[in-house]
C-alpha cells in the first residue's frame, strides 16, 4: 500500500473502549477509506486504497455466496435507452430520481437508476422451459440516482452507487421458497459481517394507491399487489421474524421485505431487501414453456444481499470502527522486523504472505520502536515479529489484535494458516 494512503492504522482514532458505534464520515476519511472532491461533485465519492481493499474483499465474498447458493453472475451496461425506462415503468413512475435523457446520435440515453430491466431483458433473449427455473441472475453493477444534495451524506447516500443486484426468475408456486431462501441468505450475510438488523419491516403501497389507475404511483393491479404481500408475510412468518408493516414505502412496482440498520446516531436506513414483481415480466413480455407444452408468464423476485456497496461499508466502519474481520481488513498482516538487520527476512515474508493471498505490508524498524509500531498497527488483525533468531530460523512471532501471542513457528505454515483463515466461508 502507498504510504501516502497508509493512514488507517493510526493508533489514536480508535481505543479498545471506543469502538462501538462511529460516524463512517469522519472515521471513513481518517482511516483513508473513502474521501470526496468538489471537482468530481457531491455524492461520488471516491475509495482510496484501504477502502477498495475493504470494498473488493466484499466483493468477492458477495459472489462467492451467490455462486455457493446456485446464482449465476451477469454483467449490464449503466446505460439504456429511455424507452426501456418507459416499458419498465421507471420513468412514468421514477423519472425524479432518474438523470436527464442524454441525446446519443439521435436516441435518448439513461443512467440506469436500477437493473432489474437489463435483466428482464437478458432473461427474455433466450427460450426458457419450467426445468431451467427458478433461474437466479446476479450482478454487482453500477446505478444512479439524482439524488438532491441536501440528502447526500459520506457513503450512505450517494449520486452513483454498487449494487449488489439479482433477479429470481421463478414459478408462482415457486416464489415463496425463493424469497425465504433470499432471506436467509441475507441472515447469513450479516453474521458473517458482523451486523445486526434493527428491524424488519413490511412496505406496502399508502392507503390512496388506487392500484390499477394510470394516475397511481405504482404500477399493477390490486389482486397481484395483494398476493404479493401475502406471500411476503408468509416468509416473514415462516421466518420467525418479528416486523411491522409500513404504509407508502413500496417500490413502484411491488410491496418489499426491508431489513434495516442503525446508524452512529440512531437513524434507521434500508441495507438489504427482497421484492416480489409481477408487473415487469408482463410489461415486458417474459414466458416461459410449461410441463403442459405452452406459454407461461414467470415471477420475478428481486433481492439484495448487501444493498449498495457503499452503504454496506458506510455501516461496517460505522459497527467495527476500524478494527474490521481480519477477512475485511484493509492490511490483514503487519511484517515487523525488529531493526535493520532483519529487513530482509521482513521482505522474505511480505512476498511469501502476498502469494499465499494476505494484504500484507512492512512497518520498518526506523518508523519508532517496537512497541510503537506495534501501537501504530494495532487495527490489524495480525503482526509478524521478526528478531534475530527468526530471520535466522525462517520463522516469525506471531501478535493478534487481541493481545494474544503465539510461540516462534515457521513462516509458510503461519501465513497459509491466517489465508485459510482469511475465507469467511470456511469458519
Amino acid at each position: 500500500m502507498p504510504r501516502g494512503f497508509a493512514v488507517w492504522t493510526l493508533a489514536s482514532l480508535v481505543t479498545e473502549e471506543s469502538i462501538t458505534m462511529y460516524d463512517h464520515r469522519k472515521l471513513g476519511r481518517e482511516l483513508g477509506l473513502f474521501d470526496s472532491d468538489p471537482l468530481i461533485g457531491a455524492g461520488l465519492p471516491y475509495w482510496l486504497p484501504a477502502g477498495a481493499a475493504i470494498r473488493q474483499a466484499l466483493e468477492r465474498y458477495i459472489v462467492d455466496v451467490e455462486r455457493r447458493a446456485g446464482y449465476q453472475q451477469v454483467y449490464s451496461p449503466v446505460l439504456g435507452k429511455r424507452e426501456l425506462y418507459e416499458i419498465s415503468g421507471h420513468w412514468s413512475k421514477y423519472s425524479e430520481d432518474m438523470y436527464p435523457p442524454m441525446d446519443i446520435g439521435g436516441e435518448e440515453v439513461v443512467l440506469r437508476p436500477s437493473l432489474c430491466p437489463h435483466h428482464a431483458l437478458m432473461f427474455r433473449s433466450r427460450a426458457h422451459s419450467y426445468r431451467e427455473l427458478p433461474l437466479r441472475m446476479s450482478e454487482l453493477g453500477g446505478q444512479y440516482r439524482s439524488e438532491l444534495s441536501g440528502v447526500l451524506g459520506g457513503l450512505t447516500r450517494v449520486r452513483a452507487m454498487q449494487l449488489n443486484d439479482g433477479h429470481i426468475f421463478c414459478m408462482l408456486e415457486q416464489v415463496a421458497d425463493e424469497a425465504l431462501a433470499a432471506l436467509e441468505l441475507i441472515k447469513q450475510a450479516h453474521r458473517d459481517l458482523g451486523i445486526s438488523a434493527s428491524g424488519y419491516v413490511l412496505s406496502l403501497p399508502s392507503e390512496d394507491a388506487r392500484l390499477g389507475d394510470a394516475s397511481s404511483k405504482y404500477v399493477g393491479d390490486a389482486e397481484s399487489w395483494a398476493l404479493a404481500a401475502d406471500l411476503l408475510r408468509d416468509v416473514l412468518d415462516k421466518a420467525g421474524l418479528p416486523y411491522s408493516e409500513e404504509l407508502g414505502e413500496a417500490a413502484f412496482y411491488g410491496p418489499k421485505i426491508d431489513i434495516q440498520v442503525e446508524d452512529s446516531a440512531g437513524r434507521e436506513s434500508t441495507l438489504s431487501t427482497i421484492q416480489i414483481d409481477f408487473h415487469q415480466p408482463a410489461a415486458f413480455g417474459l414466458e416461459y414453456i410449461g410441463a403442459d407444452g405452452n406459454k407461461h408468464r414467470p415471477v420475478m423476485v428481486h433481492r439484495a444481499i448487501v444493498g449498495s456497496i457503499e452503504r454496506a461499508v458506510a455501516h461496517l466502519i460505522e459497527v467495527h470502527g476500524g478494527a474490521f474481520p481480519a477477512w475485511l481488513a484493509p492490511v490483514q498482516l503487519v511484517v515487523l522486523p525488529i531493526s535493520d538487520a532483519e529487513e530482509d527476512a521482513a521482505a522474505g515474508v511480505l512476498r511469501q504472505a502476498l502469494d499465499v493471498g494476505l494484504r500484507a505490508e512492512i512497518a520498518y524498524a526506523d518508523e519508532g520502536s517496537l512497541g510503537a509500531r506495534i501501537r501504530e498497527n494495532r487495527l490489524v488483525p495480525h503482526q509478524a515479529v521478526i528478531g534475530a533468531r527468526e530471520a535466522a530460523a525462517g520463522e516469525i512471532a506471531l501478535r493478534n489484535r487481541t493481545g494474544d501471542r503465539h510461540p516462534s513457528a515457521p513462516a509458510s505454515a503461519v501465513l497459509n494458516n491466517l489465508a485459510a483463515q482469511s475465507d469467511p466461508l470456511r469458519n
